[in-house]
């Protein structure tokens, strides 16, 4: 598992999408939300993976031995013991991969497609912010372009965000 979550954390995020495109997309003849929830889930295991099992780690081999000790078999020392010790650092690998995806353009651009309209359903074409950006700056509209960078600097704050709840949450999880 280790060595896969490791290859797909080298999978460049274009590569991700037109794999998507390929497996979801054309079979359904359809660009949708669905298809771009898929693709950038395969480019969020890598990260959740990693941060799951380095705070599975982190839980103290004591706690483990304990709860063999007590008689408990160990499927359930690992669901009533290390899971819940670990569960902040899964959680925080959880807003760390949301982070590393919220600015991905190249997957939703093969998956999503975009819409004016917003959200239609699973099944239709769904805006996102990196796609409006994407063709907001591209277009020969100053006002569009501007609207571009004002987009652009909200997602960078949102990221920003979500680093700084993280690093906040990792230091109290550890003080």
């Amino acid at each position: 598992v280790r060595f896969t979550a490791d290859i797909l954390a080298g999978v460049p995020s274009i590569v991700v999408g037109v794999f998507a495109y390929a497996v979801l997309v054309r079979p359904m003849h359809s660009y949708s939300a669905l298809s771009a929830g898929f693709a950038l889930a395969i480019i969020m295991i890598p990260v959740v993976a990693r941060t799951a099992e380095e705070s599975m780690r982190l839980v103290p081999n004591s706690m483990r031995e304990a709860a063999l000790a007590l008689g408990i078999p160990r499927w359930r020392a690992v669901v009533g013991v290390v899971i819940p010790g670990a569960l902040t650092g899964v959680i925080m690998g959880i807003m760390l991969a949301v982070a590393r995806i919220a600015g991905e353009t190249a997957p939703l651009i093969f998956t999503a497609l975009g819409s004016a309209f917003g959200v239609q359903g699973l099944g239709q074409p769904i805006g996102a912010l990196p796609l409006q950006i994407y063709r907001y700056a591209l277009s020969p509209y100053e006002d569009w372009q501007k609207q571009a960078w004002a987009a652009a600097f909200l997602l960078v704050i949102i990221v920003l965000g979500i680093n700084i709840i993280v690093r906040l949450l990792s230091r109290r999880g550890r003080g």
